[in-house]
């Protein structure tokens, strides 16, 4: 069985990235980027299915372990009766081939440890090939893939796995590097690991050294930011929501996704984050991104795209994994690429005008695209959608997609106004007092006396908070603070936000999942906005505390189990708590809402 989803750590190399285990185990690894099939897959299944364990021998050992200082190296801490060893794991930032470094120092007495390497390439389910090359290493081929990793521990073959056992004393150390090819290809050369740990270290200091927030929460914040770094695929400037696929919503359930893509609903978050803490380099590689993502036919946009902007993310499912404690299926792809979900057409609006104020260079294409986004919008606004949530039940009007309409036409408005373009203005501004008038007409409702999912219905949904912090109505409107309250309410299990009452809402899919952790940050941020500030810095710290031992947080939270759940870890996650964190930080950042349009009246 893999370990607990809050376990694990994230290694990377902003191209990839794996997840590794208190016990040592590395449970997940895609290579050559994070979309590729996983030749390490334990995470979804068994051993059998992949996996690299580096642990002392003897049961019972202690564990601790941390991340070097504004790095993303982790060194885990193993604690036997006869010594202590350091584990160093890491991914170089690439110049060749991907390379994971693993590296073992003794630090007192004399340990023995083992080393069980199970390979398998097409998501846990091709045993490869396994042969000895000149220089002590070991090459493993199936079809398109080659790893080939290179240590001074003597290894065997035992029942298709590679092991072998080692003993360390004090200062003594053990190196392992795998390295990533094709199968046509010749062997990479395997990097120098002493040299690739230093180069590696000063890549990830250089580069946190840059943030400028130095508030209250600087430790978490910088914590998250590396994070978000080591999500981002480089070549592209693409941001994936998180490096893994099927990790449930619900442990058993069926609410398994593969996140291993790029949604525009992070856009403002990812902007905003990164330039609020001094990365302008990243904010302008994921405008650009954003960009070259949405070209074309504005009647052909997507949600979500690949790392470079693939389009076509065919979804299937991995029958022969089990599924992370049971929970099936494992699905690979995302069929819900392919949905209509209008609020995408106000992200990359409000995105594209948070980079103008930000004082990105202006992309000379840009206008001319929003510009055709917005003659669309005009056409199918009014249509209902699958909404934020991607409901796979039906298309509703949902009133946080008609509020993100508007917010794509209120940004134009202003862009225009605030900067000199062109365009339609008086047509604009027109339609968006006619979705404002539309949402309030219809998205609140008497009987329930808030703003409610869709229009007609009296289902509650978290999505609302986002009406004041995206500037629809200011927070100090009664409705919505009616809406807070029955947020409050009907969403709140142990102080934490649900994101809607699935056995309450037919969205295709059983009953059942976490507490939403952005939807608890949008809470705390209402709470700011409303003058509840020490309610608003309660929940943020309690937030804090659901972090793991090395400052990563998943997408959802159970509050009776007491476990995190879904895809981890989560860019979402992490960007709402960059975003409260400065919410919260006098002088640091103006609150959310007049970050993105203030009390905007249509």
């Amino acid at each position: 069985m893999p370990s607990r989803i809050e376990d694990y750590a994230l290694i990377g190399d902003c191209e990839a990235a794996a997840l590794i285990g208190r016990d040592g185990s590395i449970d997940w690894l895609c290579w050559p980027r994070f979309d590729a099939p996983a030749c390490f897959a334990a995470l979804l299944g068994s051993p059998e299915n992949g996996r690299w364990q580096i642990a002392p021998a003897a049961p019972g050992f202690r564990v601790s372990r941390r991340y070097r200082e504004g790095t993303l190296i982790l060194e885990t801490e193993f604690e036997t009766a006869e010594g202590a060893v350091t584990l160093i794991d890491f991914m170089p930032p690439r110049s060749a081939a991907p390379d994971l470094v693993r590296i073992v120092v003794g630090r007192r007495g004399r340990t023995t440890l083992q080393t069980d390497l199970v390979l398998r390439f097409g998501y846990g389910a091709n045993v490869p090939w396994v042969s000895r090359l000149e220089g002590g290493l070991l090459r493993a081929i199936a079809g398109p893939d080659m790893l080939v990793l290179k240590t001074g521990v003597p290894l065997h073959g035992e029942d298709l796995r590679t092991v072998g056992a080692f003993t360390l004393g004090e200062a003594e150390t053990a190196t392992f590097v795998l390295s990533y090819g094709p199968s046509h290809q010749p062997p990479p050369v395997s990097v120098d690991p002493f040299r690739a740990l230093a180069e590696t270290e000063a890549f990830w200091r250089t580069w946190s050294s840059r943030c400028t927030y130095q508030g209250r929460w600087s430790e978490a914040v910088g914590r998250s930011l590396i994070t978000l770094k080591a999500l981002t695929y480089a070549p592209t400037g693409g941001l994936v929501a998180a490096p893994t696929t099927s990790l449930p919503e619900r442990i058993g359930g069926a609410r398994n996704w593969d996140y291993r893509y790029c949604w525009l609903r992070d856009a403002t978050l990812t902007l905003l984050a990164l330039m609020n803490a001094g990365y302008y380099d990243e904010a302008r590689a994921w405008r650009e991104w954003l960009l070259r993502a949405v070209a074309g036919s504005p009647a052909q946009l997507q949600i979500m795209y690949g790392l470079a902007g693939e389009r076509h993310l065919r979804e299937w499912e991995a029958g022969w994994l089990p599924g992370y404690e049971g929970s099936r299926p494992v699905r690979v792809g995302n069929a819900a690429a392919t949905q209509l979900q209008l609020d995408v057409f106000g992200e990359v609006m409000d995105a594209l005008h948070q980079a103008r104020h930000g004082g990105l260079a202006e992309n000379p294409e840009a206008w001319a695209l929003q510009k055709a986004l917005a003659e669309h919008l005009e056409t199918v606004w009014d249509q209902p959608d699958e909404g934020i949530w991607e409901v796979r039940g039906g298309r509703k009007h949902f009133v946080h997609s008609k509020v993100m309409a508007w917010v794509a036409l209120d940004r134009m408005v202003k862009t225009a106004a605030e900067f000199g373009w062109d365009g339609p203005v008086a047509r604009w501004r027109a339609l968006r007092a006619r979705i404002h008038t539309d949402v309030c007409r219809q998205g609140f409702n008497p009987e329930v006396g808030a703003f409610v999912q869709s229009y007609g219905s009296r289902t509650m949904d978290a999505s609302l908070l986002l009406l004041p912090l995206v500037g629809f109505l200011p927070a100090s409107d009664p409705r919505i603070r009616a809406t807070v309250s029955a947020i409050e309410r009907d969403l709140l299990v142990d102080g934490f936000v649900l994101r809607y009452r699935t056995e309450e809402t037919q969205d295709g899919l059983p009953p059942g999942e976490g507490a939403f952790l952005p939807c608890s940050f949008w809470l705390a941020d209402n709470w700011m906005l409303q003058g509840r500030r020490e309610e608003a810095q309660a929940l943020f710290e309690r937030l804090l505390g659901l972090r793991n031992d090395v400052g990563l947080l998943a997408e959802e939270y159970d509050p009776r189990a007491k476990r995190q759940l879904g895809n981890f870890p989560q860019a979402f996650s992490h960007l709402a708590l960059i975003g409260t964190a400065l919410n919260l930080s006098p002088a640091k950042a103006k609150p959310l809402a007049q970050r993105s349009s203030g009390r905007c009246a249509p």
